[in-house]
């Protein structure tokens, strides 16, 4: 079944390749300059805290892979999974 671009978020992908309007690309270029911004106001270092994003974003990619796209990881993702967050915690919760 085929989606509507109105209801997928990748607004890139869908000018770059489904033929949307370059419109699209105006939300998205704001969305990143808004998350950015937002990065800078957190009192820790900007880096940790897109560090731990990062973490979060991979976690919750394959969690959507599994509960949306209904497919099954693979035993590498989820160790992938699990070395993203191992990493975003030293980053965060190392002692300075």
């Amino acid at each position: 079944m085929s989606r509507g671009w109105a209801q997928n978020p990748y607004l890139p992908y869908l000018w770059l390749k489904k033929g949307a309007s370059a419109w699209v690309l105006l939300p998205a270029a704001i969305s990143l300059a808004l998350f950015a911004w937002l990065l800078t106001l957190h009192p820790t270092a900007a880096g940790r805290v897109y560090a731990a994003y990062g973490g979060v974003y991979v976690t919750i990619a394959i969690v959507w892979l599994w509960g949306v796209d209904g497919i099954q990881p693979h035993r590498w993702d989820l160790a992938g999974v699990v070395l993203m967050l191992a990493g975003m915690a030293v980053i965060m919760f190392a002692p300075r």
